[in-house]
Parts: structure tokens; C-alpha cells; sequence
């Protein structure tokens, strides 16, 4: 079987494709991932790199701050009217190329929706935030219908006929019958001797760089674990940090949370998710998109905690290394996911009308 994998440049979002489309990979099918930006070179997938929008990196910007545009500006303009435009005639030339079976969407890509009903192939989609409903509710359609209209999607309803494979637990979940839900191989808990830090792909390139991190760092100095930054470009940039403290542009996550005592975050899907399914507790700094709304999700399990201001950060971390209730709340959705079938048996039988 040829599967086409598609997404948009963010590390967030060709994040969640990785466990189905290695899984295939490993099963002896037919693998292509396409997207632009660095995070699809990182993969080791049989990469087709499409061409980034001109002037992306200024366009989005002010995604990224407080005044943040609303959810039909980020989905019409952004999405569609900037990525999926870009990446359309690219998106076209490789599905009439590598004439995939099947075409896996992550539900923020719209270009391969376009080419899939352009030459008739059956399309699943992977949810890329912890609020499913943003990935299957026929309001985020009608927000998109316009666009992808004029991208030229003739029967925009198709985006919910399609199944919508999640990494997230039902408990996390909105629920939907289109939901299918997965794990992700997770390593074996190791000794809890560290501090994981992660603020997301996109922040360190934000004017949030470099305070916001080191008031993090400045904050976690005291702690008596050693302290692991993501962060997520040259370390160098950052510059001298104290003796606990441990700078990588990038890591193995799941390796990392496997360690990790606590893990710092700003609410971004993937790292807060990564911490869950190890059963580790998160401190939450919210900053943009769905971060406030993930770190609420996860303070009302009891998982965690929501610091609204970075000065906080200290005494939200002892709590966390003190008190046992987030712990055990975390390892309860661990046992959840542990519990679901691996990503590995997405594509059994039929993966489009799984």
C-alpha cells in the first residue's frame, strides 16, 4: 500500500503523523510524507519537501502573541488562504505522482483534501489538538468552507465523512464516532531524576526569546534535579545558564519524560500530551493558540498545574514534587492510554473506512 501523509510545516503538527506513519513504514508499506519546513527533515520519512508560503514566518507572527488573531482569521487566512495555497500545486504533483492509496491529513492541511478529491482517494485524518472537537466538529468546517471553497474543494462536507485517528484519551476527548483513538509506544519509566522544559517549537521564535526562558531557568535553579531545556534552536543563543540546567536544541522526548520527574511546558499539544502517556505531571505557562485551554484541561484532571505568570513557577514546582495527588492523576491517564490499541493498528483492513 502507497500512503501519502501530508501536513503543515509546524513541528505540532507533523508531530501527531509520525506514530502512524512509522508504523506503517514498519509494516512494509509505502511511505511519503509531504509538508514544508525543517520539522519534516527531522522525521527519517521519505520526505517531499513543498514550498513554504513567501513572507510565512511574518504572516503568522502575530499568532504567537497576546493580541492573537481569532480561530476564522488563523483557519481562512493562515491555513488555506496562505499554506494550503502554497502548497497546493506541489500537493497535486505528488499525489498524481506517487498515486497513494490513501492520503493521511492532519486536520489543519487542506491542500492534500483538495488533491484527494481531485483524483479520487480515500482520505483519514490525525487530530493534532487535545480538544478534538476542534478537529471534528462541523463548526470548525464552517469556518473553513469558504476557503477551501476557493482552494477549490468542490464537497468541503468530505472533511467529515473521513475517520479522525487521535493520540489523545477519551477521557481528554470531546466525544465524536469519528474518533479513533491510539497509543503511541511510550519507553519504561526510569529513575524521576529530572526536570523536562519545553515551550514549543514556536516560542523561541517569538519576542518571548529569550526572557521567558530565562525567568524559567532563573526560577527552576533552586530545584534539586537536573533541569533539561528543549529549546528548540543554538543553545548558544541563550547563553550561561546555572550548574542544574542542561540546554539541546533538540531531544527524544518520550526518552526524556521517561526521566522526568515534572515536566514544564506552555500547553502546547504535544508535549503535554508526551508527559501524560509517561505519567508525568506538567507545569503550564499558557501563552497562545490552545495552550490556555490544554492547561485547563489538564489542571481540572488533577495532572497538573496552570502558572499564569512565570513568577509562579517556583512554588508550583514544589507542589508538584511534593504533593502526590498530580502524580497519581497523571498516571491514571497513562494507564488510559496504555490501554489503547497501538498506532500500529491504524491501517489493518481498510484505514479509510476503519
Amino acid at each position: 500500500m502507497r500512503i501519502l501523509f501530508a501536513s503543515t510545516p509546524g513541528a505540532g503538527h507533523v508531530g501527531p503523523l509520525l506514530p502512524f506513519a512509522r508504523a506503517a513504514r514498519a509494516a512494509g508499506h509505502e511511505v511519503l510524507l509531504a509538508a514544508a519546513g525543517p520539522a519534516a527533515q527531522r522525521t527519517g520519512l521519505p520526505v517531499l519537501t513543498l514550498p513554504e508560503a513567501p513572507g510565512r514566518a511574518r504572516a503568522w507572527a502575530p499568532v504567537f502573541t497576546a493580541d492573537a488573531p481569532g480561530v476564522v482569521h488563523v483557519v481562512q487566512e493562515l491555513f488555506i488562504g496562505l499554506d494550503a495555497a502554497a502548497a497546493l500545486p506541489g500537493m497535486l504533483a505528488a499525489v498524481e505522482a506517487f498515486a497513494p492509496d490513501v492520503i493521511v491529513r492532519e486536520t489543519c492541511e487542506f491542500a492534500s483534501a483538495v488533491a484527494a478529491e481531485r483524483f479520487g482517494v480515500p482520505v483519514v485524518q490525525v487530530g493534532v489538538h487535545l480538544d478534538t472537537a476542534t478537529d471534528t466538529s462541523e463548526a470548525l468546517l464552517a469556518v473553513a468552507e469558504p476557503a477551501v471553497r476557493s482552494l477549490g474543494l468542490r464537497d468541503p462536507a468530505r472533511l467529515l465523512e473521513s475517520p479522525v485517528l487521535t493520540l489523545v484519551p477519551p477521557s481528554l476527548s470531546a466525544p465524536s464516532p469519528r474518533l479513533r483513538h491510539f497509543r503511541t509506544a511510550v519507553p519504561p519509566p526510569r529513575e524521576r531524576d529530572l526536570v523536562y522544559v519545553s515551550l514549543g517549537s514556536e516560542t523561541p521564535r517569538t519576542p518571548h526569546f529569550p526572557r521567558l526562558y530565562r525567568a524559567v531557568i532563573d526560577a527552576l535553579s533552586t530545584v534539586d534535579l537536573e533541569v533539561l531545556v528543549a529549546l528548540g534552536r543554538d543553545p548558544d543563543d541563550l547563553g550561561p545558564v546555572p550548574a542544574n540546567v542542561r540546554v539541546a536544541r533538540w531531544v527524544d522526548q518520550a526518552t526524556t519524560l521517561s526521566r522526568a520527574a515534572v515536566a514544564v511546558g506552555h500547553g502546547g499539544s504535544g508535549t503535554t500530551l508526551g508527559a501524560l502517556a509517561a505519567g508525568v505531571p506538567l507545569a503550564l505557562l499558557p501563552l497562545f493558540v490552545d495552550g490556555p485551554d490544554n492547561a485547563r484541561r489538564v489542571a481540572a484532571a488533577g495532572a497538573g498545574l496552570v502558572v499564569p505568570d512565570v513568577a509562579e513557577l517556583a512554588n508550583a514546582m514544589r507542589r508538584l514534587l511534593e504533593d502526590p495527588r498530580p502524580r497519581a492523576a497523571a498516571d491514571a491517564i497513562a494507564r488510559e492510554i496504555a490501554a489503547l490499541p497501538p498506532a500500529s493498528a491504524w491501517w489493518i483492513g481498510s484505514p479509510a473506512a476503519a
